[in-house]
């Protein structure tokens, strides 16, 4: 049989080999099976103290939150306010990571002082940090503390205006620092230079977790709790896991223990709103993995916030009523359907863009532009070009000739470094590896497209902005078993840093193959006397090319749950025909 040219559709790339020693010593150590400890060796966990804590996350091996610059100033100057009754209010973003941080302030801080209140900006409104008529505002309510969180590192003019009208700022940031800091009494951010925190991955959240920790513990040492419950933090842990997992943190280290016992806490859904979310989004009843917590539980929280208001997601969080929450969780899945529909026609758009200029899909920045698009939803077009041509991807939404752009990156390109260095075509800009948001004048959008070029060309290897189908481990189909789903599943929760296994497995032979659903590809597949299920997802047209053929296939074994039965499936990731 020819070999179709568009098999296989992606670079496969096998990760080079670890110590066979040190493998086989882990897998007698921990009782796991020798893919397992290939696997672990592989991505650099060769220490028994490092494997045994990451295949057992503990909230003990939490470091302390006090090696953070500024977390003691910070923790001090609240400290003064509670005591003395003075207005409190925390600012945070829009996003899953502000939504989440802002929520579980509130709420702890709320147990000990009854003058606190919240603030998230308008996205189209007042847009992304601190703004001036806000603090304002906050004035004449008398507040005398802000607390900032997942936003604040670069609102340097801002905070310096709300010093000089009396007010104090916290600043609770995981933000790249690109100059001085602010003029606030604490600015606690592990990107700092001079932060001795070991772990500089955590989103917005996981320093608001922090901080917790530490004003319970310096709560705790004065004697507050003496007469009162003391607050059990892990309760927390589901809405942590929430904004870690929804603003694309490293899912190893702090965010890996926040995140596996957060999802743990999600599918038990003691939680009004979480469990009202899972309800709407078709998941209750279910084991809420990171990949759930991703597609179904968390877009729908950021959809508010990208177009409606992020305040019926704080609410939706923080209410301990059922039925309220069920009306609210209705809310955001209608903002969540209508987002879909306006970031699919904005998709169609730039498709068609490329179709008639094909040029366009291959430069190695693809920037677009629209004054017809909403602010709010480009951030998720950004990423949707990212997955389809795997460039970094810029979408710019244009209003009165001043541009709101969000970028998407992929492994190999810092976004943040990238657009540091057009800084003076920007007015003002922020993020991290990953993603990034600026703002910049119509007149200069096509410079900064064309420096983009520049900058990327030159700082990654063309095979890197080639797909890749980065693979673990060969593997036999006899391995396949669920004795090695079970500590496959000890690798998990999967995200940023800490993709799922990805497997390997030659001459295989094809049959039965059927297309179901939304033009995905089911088939078994045969090797030695061993038969597994499998599925292809959106490859229905690759049907003739594989049928009765022997291939060399790409995959993820995954437990299939259908119908009140359980089954190993192994969910393809590419396919290359042979014979």
């Amino acid at each position: 049989m020819t070999k179709p040219k568009q098999l296989p559709s992606t670079k496969w790339k096998l990760t080079e080999s670890g110590d066979k020693i040190i493998e086989n010593h882990l897998s007698k150590e921990f009782g796991i099976h020798p893919i397992i400890s290939q696997i672990l060796v592989k991505r650099g966990f060769q220490d028994r103290e490092l494997v045994r804590n990451y295949l057992y996350p503990s909230l003990n091996n939490l470091h302390s939150p006090f090696l953070m610059k500024d977390m003691k100033k910070g923790i001090s100057r609240l400290l003064k306010a509670i005591y003395d009754h003075e207005e409190i209010i925390i600012y945070g973003d829009y996003d899953a990571d502000g939504i989440t941080s802002v929520v579980i302030l509130y709420k702890f801080i709320k147990e000990t002082t009854p003058n606190i209140n919240y603030y998230i900006p308008d996205r189209v409104q007042e847009g992304y940090g601190l703004n001036i008529p806000a603090i304002d505002k906050f004035k004449n309510n008398n507040v005398k503390l802000i607390i900032s969180v997942d936003c604040g590192i670069s609102d340097l003019e801002q905070i310096a205006y709300a010093k000089s009208l009396g007010i104090d700022t916290i600043v609770l940031d995981h933000h790249a620092i690109s100059g001085p800091l602010p003029s606030a009494i604490a600015s606690i951010n592990p990107n700092r230079e001079d932060c001795a925190f070991p772990f500089k991955g955590l989103a917005g959240v996981g320093i608001a977790f922090n901080f917790l920790i530490a004003l319970r513990g310096r709560l705790n040492k004065e004697g507050f709790w003496k007469n009162r419950n003391y607050p059990n933090l892990k309760e927390y842990l589901d809405i942590v896991a929430l904004g870690t997992i929804g603003d694309i943190a490293p899912l190893v280290d702090e965010n890996r223990i926040f995140a596996k016992i957060g999802l743990e806490i999600i599918t038990e859904g003691q939680r009004p709103g979480i469990k009202a979310l899972k309800e709407v989004s078709g998941v209750d009843n279910q084991n809420i993995d990171s990949y759930k917590a991703s597609f179904s539980l968390i877009p729908r929280i950021n959809a508010s916030g990208r177009i409606a208001s992020p305040l019926d997601a704080v609410e939706l969080l923080l209410t301990e009523n059922f039925e309220e929450a069920r009306i609210l969780a209705k809310k955001l899945d209608s903002y969540n359907r209508q987002r879909q529909l306006m970031g699919k026609e904005i998709i169609n758009e730039i498709l068609e863009q490329i179709r008639m200029n094909q040029r366009i899909g291959k430069r190695n920045a693809l920037v677009f532009t629209s004054d017809k698009w909403h602010p709010g939803i480009i951030g998720t077009v950004a990423s949707q070009l990212v997955d389809l041509f795997n460039r970094p991807a810029f979408v710019i939404s244009l209003s009165n000739g001043i541009g709101k752009g969000s970028g998407r990156s992929i492994p190999g390109f810092n976004i943040y470094k990238g657009i540091q260095q057009c800084a003076d075509l920007l007015l003002s800009y922020g993020g991290h590896s990953y993603a990034a948001g600026f703002s910049i004048k119509e007149e200069n959008i096509e410079k900064f497209s064309c420096l983009l070029e520049e900058i990327i060309s030159g700082s990654v290897q063309l095979p890197e902005l080639l797909s890749q189908t980065i693979i673990d481990a060969e593997c036999k189909f006899t391995d396949i078993n669920l004795n090695l789903m079970n500590q496959i599943d000890m690798l998990a929760p999967f995200g940023s840093n800490n993709p799922e296994p990805v497997f390997y497995a030659r001459n295989i032979k094809v049959s039965a193959p059927i297309i179901v659903g939304n033009n995905h590809l089911k088939m078994w597949l045969n090797c030695n006397g061993v038969s597994c299920g499998s599925i292809w997802f959106y490859m229905g047209e690759h049907i003739s090319a594989v049928n009765g053929a022997n291939i060399d296939v790409v995959f993820t074994p995954q437990i299939n749950d259908w119908n009140g039965s359980s089954d190993i499936q192994l969910k393809i990731k590419d396919v290359d025909v042979i014979s």
